[in-house]
């Protein structure tokens, strides 16, 4: 393990971040819209006297739309980096994991999987909270987009009780462009 190996490891386990708290409770107009954009024809997710016939007491959420309720949008990013460059914002730990890996030239990335365990049904006027913690670096690997590391992000979603609604493994690959083979790319 070099030195950056082992710089990178002691981010493992470290919160990546304050919890990322939804703006808005869950709404039906966004569920139509997720659904209509998806062309999803799952009738409990728009139609209360569908949803009761299947015994819920109301229409659900779709269970692929959790991450939409935490994020957070460009402008909202923008506003927490200037804080951060204002030094209001603390820096946090996936930041600084993010910024170890830009200034060793991992600069570019791609998201490569999403792993997702539902335990309870989103309905309107839930409320959703995500909590994220970095499960894992990998070593350097090659990759057909060059050299990089994975990163796996290990996602807990609750309610505004506490209650788990979802775990999530994101990972996503930062990597080094220009670094492939010549002959990985002919």
């Amino acid at each position: 393990m070099d030195d950056l190996d082992e710089r990178l490891q002691r981010y493992v386990g470290a919160e990546a971040e304050p919890p990322r708290v939804a703006r808005y409770d869950v709404g039906e107009a966004m569920i139509l819209n997720w659904v209509e954009a998806h062309d999803d024809r799952n009738p409990v997710y728009v139609d209360r006297d569908a949803a009761r016939a299947t015994g819920r007491t109301d229409v659900i959420c779709p269970p692929a739309m959790i991450s939409t309720w935490v994020m957070s949008g460009y402008r909202r990013y923008r506003e927490v980096q200037r804080l951060r460059a204002e030094g209001v914002v603390e820096d946090f730990a996936y930041s600084r994991l993010l910024a170890e890996l830009d200034k060793d030239g991992y600069t570019s990335v791609v998201a490569t999987n999403v792993e997702q365990d539902y335990h309870v049904e989103l309905h309107p006027g839930d409320h959703v909270t995500c909590h994220f913690t970095i499960e894992a670096v990998s070593p350097v690997k090659k990759t057909g987009l060059g050299e990089g590391r994975f990163i796996t992000l290990l996602k807990k979603y609750v309610d505004r009780d506490g209650k788990l609604l979802v775990t999530e493994r994101f990972r996503l690959l930062r990597f080094a462009p220009g670094t492939t083979d010549s002959q990985e790319t002919a």
